[in-house]
């Protein structure tokens, strides 16, 4: 199995909305698009950040899901009128972990 860790900071102010389109949007079409989020948290110290874990099959997949996922429909409307005051995700950050063999969950 193949782990990304999303790490998403928000430009100043934009915390709520965010929060709104992954509990109103994001998550019920990653559900469609059979994109699995592992683990999702939000940042504990009041720093506008989100942090998510999504598990594939391997980096192919996750490619493929993406892929989909940038030109789907639904996302593109979405997005566009989630950020009509303005953008929300100020940075990206994608981390690519696999599971130490010695841990056993």
């Amino acid at each position: 199995m193949l782990y990304e860790l999303r790490i998403y900071t928000m430009h100043e102010g934009r915390m709520e909305a965010i929060l709104q389109r992954f509990s109103q949007h994001t998550l019920s079409i990653f559900e469609r698009l059979e994109i699995k989020v592992y683990d999702f948290w939000i940042d504990q110290t009041g720093l506008p950040k989100l942090y998510y874990v999504m598990e594939y099959k391997d980096m192919e997949e996750r490619q493929r899901l993406w892929g989909a996922f940038r030109q789907d429909p639904e996302w593109i409307e979405v997005k566009r009128k989630s950020e009509e005051s303005g953008p929300i995700v100020e940075k990206i950050e994608e981390i690519f972990m696999n599971r130490a063999e010695f841990f056993i969950r």
